[in-house]
Order: C-alpha cells, then sequence, then structure tokens
C-alpha cells in the first residue's frame, strides 16, 4: 500500500514538473517581445528583442562589456538594429566601444551632449575606426524593431542643470496593447518637459534615475499610469525609500535589479516579468 501511495506521489510531482515546464516554454515562445535587464549595478544596460531583431539601450559601465558580449555569443547575437546612448555617463555609454568593436549595428542613436571623459572618447574612437556617423537626436525620432512602433525622444536644448542626465533620450514602445517608457536618468526639467508633449498612459515604466527621488515623479506617475516598473541600482547604491513611497502610492509593482537580472515578455496584451 505504501508502495502505490509513493508512486502515485512521485507521478504528481512528475505531471506538475511538465506541466511547468509545458506553461514555461509556451510563455517563451508566445511573448516575442522579450526586455533583458542586465545585472549592471547601478547602471543601465538594457537589451530589446522581438522575432531575433535587436536593440539596446544603454550599455552600463565598461566592466560590463565581458558579460554583455559573452551574452551575445551564448545567444547567437551578431547584431544590433540599433544601439541607443540615452547619455554619456559612464554608467550608460562605458560598454559601448566594446559593442560597437564586435558587434553589427544598423544605426547608433545618441544625445545632444558630449561628455569629456575616457569613457565618451573610447566610444568616439571606436566609431571613426568603424566608419559610422551616429544620429544625434531631437525631437522626436521614429523607429521600428519587428513590427513595433518605437519613438526615441531626444531634448531639444541644452538644460543649464544637471546637463547630462537631462540630455536623456526617452524611448517610447508600442507592443499592440503593451506600452513601454524608458526615461533614461532624466530628471526634473527634461521630465517636464516630456510631459507637456505626452499624450499617453504606459504599462511599464523603467523608472529615471535609478530611483534617485526626483520632485517629478509624482507627476510622471500620475500621467503615466504605469503598472510596472524597473530600478536599475545595487545593493551599495539603492532606491531611495522616498521613491519606493511614490511607487507605491501609485500602486505600481517594482522591481530592482540590485537583485540580479530582470526579464520582461510581451506578447501584446499580457506582461510577465521574471527575475
Amino acid at each position: 500500500m505504501k508502495k502505490k501511495i509513493m508512486i502515485i506521489i512521485v507521478l504528481i510531482l512528475v505531471i506538475g514538473l511538465l506541466i511547468f515546464l509545458a506553461k514555461k516554454e509556451k510563455i517563451d515562445s508566445d511573448y516575442d517581445f522579450k526586455v533583458y535587464f542586465f545585472n549592471a549595478g547601478k547602471a543601465d544596460a538594457i537589451l530589446l528583442s522581438k522575432n531575433h531583431e535587436y536593440m539596446m539601450i544603454d550599455t552600463g559601465e565598461s566592466s560590463l562589456s565581458d558579460e554583455i558580449l559573452k551574452y551575445f555569443k551564448d545567444n547567437n547575437i551578431t547584431k544590433l538594429k540599433y544601439l541607443i546612448i540615452t547619455h554619456f555617463d559612464k554608467d550608460h555609454v562605458g560598454s559601448a566601444s566594446a559593442i560597437i568593436d564586435n558587434i553589427e549595428i544598423d544605426e547608433i542613436l545618441q544625445s545632444n551632449v558630449p561628455k569629456d571623459s575616457e569613457y565618451y572618447n573610447n566610444y568616439v574612437n571606436s566609431l571613426n575606426n568603424k566608419g559610422v556617423t551616429p544620429t544625434i537626436v531631437s525631437g522626436n525620432y521614429l523607429i521600428t524593431l519587428d513590427d513595433m512602433e518605437i519613438t526615441v525622444n531626444g531634448p531639444k536644448i541644452v538644460y543649464d542643470s544637471n546637463e547630462s542626465n537631462n540630455s536623456s533620450l526617452i524611448v517610447s514602445i508600442i507592443d499592440n496593447n503593451n506600452r513601454f517608457l524608458f526615461m533614461g536618468d532624466a530628471q526634473n526639467a527634461r521630465i517636464k518637459d516630456f510631459l507637456e508633449e505626452n499624450n499617453n498612459t504606459y504599462d511599464f515604466l523603467k523608472v529615471p534615475y535609478h530611483g534617485k527621488y526626483l520632485k517629478q515623479l509624482d507627476n510622471l506617475l500620475e500621467e503615466v499610469e504605469p503598472k510596472y516598473g524597473v530600478i536599475t541600482c545595487s545593493k551599495k547604491e539603492g532606491c531611495e525609500d522616498k521613491t519606493l513611497s511614490v511607487l507605491n502610492e501609485y500602486n505600481v509593482k517594482y522591481y530592482q535589479t540590485k537583485n540580479g537580472s530582470i526579464t520582461i515578455l510581451s506578447n501584446g496584451y499580457d506582461i510577465v516579468i521574471k527575475e
């Protein structure tokens, strides 16, 4: 009798495992838009793909380059349709030169404020070596990834305060009924100007400036009404409590890269987030 019970238990566990694996395989195949946040600490390195077309928003620090290139190799990624550098702080442009040197890229989009730094110089040298002229984005610049509409919004002015962060490109993506918004390190002046022109709500928000509290955050969340958010931060440099409080106030379910890489899957109607 005990032996029969054990056999039944094992069968139930095996069936449960098979159902789980089948559901996982279905999610991975049906949800064809993927956003992968590298575990980059307090830095942005975001790979997006749909139906074997790839783009990247920012590249993390230079220390992340080996991990990014290994991920590309392991996943047979040999070409990016777009590389978007939101601005030129080292935690956004650091690995750009390594990617440009090793990966074919159709178009590189950048912001309008250069920076006197080793990382920016490495980026420019790699562009020159490849004979690539980047697109400097001011206002709205429309691109596509597979069938998705993507708007890259660049600042029309150079801001007096927080010049580099406020030069951030802002990326919005429409995947059928799902909308995604990536704010770079946009700070108060840039967020305010963006909201004055914005007419959309979004299901997902890449929270600006690594979760440091910004006065315009309340206005941003009130207008774009995100259900989900990701904060790119580290355990050493974590998100501010006030930011988390505001996210909770607006019922945003948030995830933090300090806990590891994050994968977002979309089928155009539903969103699945995996840590």
